[in-house]
């Protein structure tokens, strides 16, 4: 063809032509490919999908809610979740011989039992053509009982129960561990707690997860452990043999705050301490103070129930009192490696402050922390009479009259503001959630003592949530996570602050805002979403895993039908 090229001249420029060929199959014109055949007659001749299965089974645990991955293990997955889409394609036959493009779920009703998934898939043919087929795989979800499910049917859940048992009149320590034992995620493999008076009971299928759990508790306080084992079959031919283990785990029964009189040898044993102390931290040790010379020692778990001594007094015996005078002492040899400072003050009781001249001149090891017109909280000695070996062998003219203990923040708790915070639990079975058969009398009288420890047990929670306010290496050891109302509480502060909206009658704002607590920063608190962990179908099997949802760190199980031998 001619074309006019500017400037007039006329030249012959070449035209390129797609060049035809007629399928070999119907004639029809196509561009050349290595098949020599068109898209339908090459459709007709070849179907990539043949050696794909198009339908399968998938089994599901009506128990716990999960999925087979074969060949034994059982995984939590979502209906058209990914991990879900993941096992349907591994268990598909044939799959490995294409190339897979895409795969997605069709809707279905989730009660039909069948699971459709579209699939997308190439397949060199015929020289080197590549065709791309899309096909429907349908799943037929039958039901299949797990072993573990079996086994709790069975009434055989676990193998290993640990019973953690703390002789005091409070669960203060129990409330603490629970938060460390939610950070640390040492409850995930639990098939079942169980909430006593005393303490708690951890179920677990394997030995080896019990075993970690005592672990854990060892290095956090000083304890010690009591394992027995009970016959449950026997196999004579194969010489093999299964046991239940209980493992009985004991703490110490002394807490922070708590007053002690040692006995004479230990006290001896732990560079000559006085034996009144205060016991300032328990951890995997004992950590123990003298409140007049500020020495502090450690008592080991060994060395305490090789001679066991128990709390005069503890925190619920706490007299407060307000400091009218302080002066620091400088005792240089004993404040050596102390973080305590000595100092003299005169302090009087808060129900005798301006009723009486009651005062007294004390020895305190606080003195970096109080000041004049500060609340503290000590053990009055005047007014106490103590039952105890350890303290009748102890000379009366050289007892203190008053042990401060700590600084108070009482006065201050009035004008406490809403707590932004919260806290995770586990969930536990409690022991009165059990039927009781038992006449009307007697049930009115487990009524009233099921209300009562009910009503210690919110006290001991709120004694524990002040704690972690007045207390940052305590928030340090937990999580601490936003409320649920923590926007609100924020909108409602600003506003107040700007003074648009009534103040709260419960908020008193009479005094000077510098007596109030200091708010937990923003930068402590963590997304309640961050406590929620989903199984990977992928990863490898745990062998301590439990039946039932992994999918939460507070792992709704029920407590199992089966008790283990009580060694408490």
């Amino acid at each position: 063809m001619a074309h006019q090229v500017p400037g007039g001249s006329m030249d012959i420029l070449p035209t390129n032509t797609v060049a035809t060929i007629g399928c070999c199959l119907c004639g029809a014109s196509i561009p050349p490919n290595p098949a020599n055949m068109c898209v339908t007659c090459l459709r007709t001749k070849v179907d990539i999908s043949e050696g794909v299965c198009k339908s399968s089974f998938i089994f599901w645990c009506k128990g716990c809610e999960r999925y087979l991955a074969p060949p034994d293990r059982w995984v939590f997955a979502e209906l058209e979740s990914r991990e879900l889409l993941a096992l349907c394609l591994r268990s598909l036959k044939g799959l490995s011989k294409v190339k897979l493009v895409d795969a997605g779920f069709i809707w279905t009703e989730p009660h039909s039992k069948r699971l459709r998934v579209q699939l997308t898939i190439q397949k060199e043919v015929f020289n080197g053509a590549i065709l791309q087929q899309t096909f429907e795989v349908v799943y037929v979800v039958q039901n299949q009982f797990c072993n573990d499910c079996h086994a709790m049917e069975a009434e055989q859940s676990w193998t290993t129960s640990v019973q953690v048992r703390q002789k005091v009149a409070h669960k203060r320590t129990f409330l603490q561990l629970e938060q460390l034992i939610l950070k640390h995620k040492i409850h995930l493999n639990t098939v079942g707690i169980k909430e006593y008076p005393d303490g708690l009971d951890f179920y677990y299928k394997t030995q080896s997860a019990g075993t970690k759990l005592v672990e854990f508790l060892s290095a956090r306080v000083p304890v010690r452990t009591t394992m027995a084992k009970k016959l449950i079959s026997q196999d004579d031919s194969n010489n093999t043999y299964k046991y239940k283990f209980t493992v009985a785990v004991e703490i110490v029964p002394i807490c922070r705050d708590d007053l002690v009189a040692l006995p004479r040898k230990t006290a001896a044993r732990h560079g000559n301490i006085t034996p009144l102390v205060l016991c300032s931290k328990v951890a995997s040790v004992l950590h123990i103070v003298d409140p007049l010379t500020a020495q502090h020692e450690e008592i080991t778990s060994v060395a305490f129930w090789k001679t066991p001594f128990r709390s005069l007094a503890t925190r619920s015996d706490l007299t407060e009192f307000i400091v009218l005078d302080i002066e620091p002492l400088d005792y240089s040899e004993a404040e050596a490696g102390s973080k305590f400072s000595l100092a003299d003050a005169q302090v009087s009781r808060i129900s005798d402050f301006g009723v009486n001249d009651i005062t007294f001149n004390v020895t305190t090891h606080l003195g970096h922390l109080l000041q004049a017109g500060d609340h503290v909280l000590g053990y009055d000695l005047v007014n106490s009479n103590f039952n105890d070996v350890n303290f009748d062998k102890l000379d009366a003219s050289s007892l203190p009259e008053i042990v401060l203990v700590r600084k108070s923040y009482r006065h201050t708790r009035r004008k406490r503001k809403r707590r932004t915070w919260k806290l995770q639990e586990l969930a536990k079975i409690s022991y009165h959630e059990e039927p009781n058969t038992a006449g009307k009398r007697k049930s009115a009288a487990a009524s009233r003592r099921l209300r009562t420890e009910a009503e210690q047990a919110e006290r001991d929670r709120e004694v524990f949530l002040r704690d972690i306010e007045e207390d940052p290496e305590l928030r340090a050891e937990i999580n601490l996570y936003r409320a649920d109302d923590y926007a609100e509480i924020l909108r409602e502060r600003e506003l107040r602050a700007s003074g648009a909206a009534p103040m709260d009658p419960a908020d008193d704002d009479d005094d000077d805002a510098s007596d109030e607590l200091e708010d937990i920063p923003i930068e402590d608190l963590l997304d309640p979403m961050e406590a929620v962990t989903i199984d990977d179908p992928t990863a490898d099997p745990d062998p301590d895993a439990p039946p039932g949802r992994h999918s939460v760190d507070i792992v709704p199980v029920a407590g199992p039908s089966d008790e283990p031998s009580v060694l408490f």
